[in-house]
């Protein structure tokens, strides 16, 4: 039981902590952080079947997470998109 209050509490800890990010790059990291956090302690569990393997694969994977989101995040380019009254989206010069 222990393990499983632990994983909601660094999963909800991390989303928080994300939706405080400031440009589009920090959010990536979060949101890779998050899900390689959780894809890393279902692989930690499935593979050691312990509490110390799932919090292993649980920090592995959100490292490796936020790696990724951090380099997948496309370069500036100087243009920003925005959104319309009726919804459509648009880009331009920020």
């Amino acid at each position: 039981m222990y393990a499983v209050k632990s994983k909601i509490t660094v999963c909800v800890l991390v989303a928080v902590l994300a939706g405080c990010a400031a440009t589009e790059q920090e959010q990536r990291a979060g949101t890779g952080a998050l899900v390689g956090a959780g894809a890393g302690a279902l692989a930690g569990q499935a593979i050691g079947r312990n509490t110390r393997s799932t919090v292993v694969g649980a920090g592995a994977g959100a490292l490796l997470g936020a790696v990724v989101g951090t380099a997948s995040t496309p370069r500036s380019t100087g243009y920003c998109r925005f959104q319309r009254n009726d919804g459509s989206i648009y880009t331009a010069r920020c």
